[in-house]
């Protein structure tokens, strides 16, 4: 995997964030025996929350400096907001299912992460009154990198998305250089939901 995520090894403050974030309180109820095993764990509407190893090599691609803005891009019930958290000094996340945003907000709130603010919306579209960010990440795979989130993206930011058809999906990490000239490398295949909107209205009342 280290080889994979093309370091050595995960970041120390990566492996203390998740340590710190107690991962069954982001997994419902009836599955938490479940929630420290390494696989994606259902939360619903067909969605699942990340296998851990998935959630470390994304966290640590980003390469967090601790005065980060985030945008995370499918908040789920709030599992890799919470560990962004730790490593960040804002979270702005965006989830189109209105009842996951709020058992996130419920979760996150139970467990004092008071930097994470969650949104219902369409992810294609970002979060653009809190744009520019340092750095985003998607949980959810589009089958191409929406422009809105590039936009929002600052120059020497970086982003973290699977990208791609059902079946055909990279990992892949996308960096705007200081004259805003964007680069793209895949790191990994992957197998992530699909990205839902962009054919729906761009905000909808949470």
């Amino acid at each position: 995997m280290s080889a994979q995520a093309g370091k050595t090894a995960l970041d120390e403050r990566v492996l203390r964030a998740m340590a710190k974030v107690p991962r069954h309180e982001f997994v419902p109820f009836e599955v938490q025996q479940y929630a420290y095993l390494n696989r994606p764990i259902p939360i619903g509407f067909d969605k699942t929350i990340s296998q851990p190893l998935m959630v470390a090599v994304m966290t640590n691609l980003l390469e967090f400096k601790p005065d980060d803005v985030v945008l995370e891009i499918g908040t789920g019930l709030g599992y890799q907001a919470a560990v962004l958290a730790e490593l960040a000094v804002r979270v702005y996340s965006v989830e189109i299912i209105d009842e996951l945003a709020q058992r996130a907000i419920q979760r996150l709130k139970r467990q004092g992460c008071t930097n994470v603010e969650v949104r219902v919306g369409d992810g294609h579209t970002g979060w653009p009154e809190h744009a520019p960010f340092d750095k985003v990440i998607v949980t959810a795979a589009p089958d191409l990198i929406p422009p809105p989130l590039i936009n929002q993206l600052k120059a020497g930011g970086r982003m973290v998305i699977p990208v791609g058809l059902p079946g055909d999906q990279q990992l892949v990490v996308a960096e705007k250089d200081l004259n805003g000239r964007v680069t793209t490398r895949e790191i990994m295949p992957v197998l992530f939901s699909v990205l839902e909107g962009s054919d729906q209205p761009a905000f909808r009342a949470s």
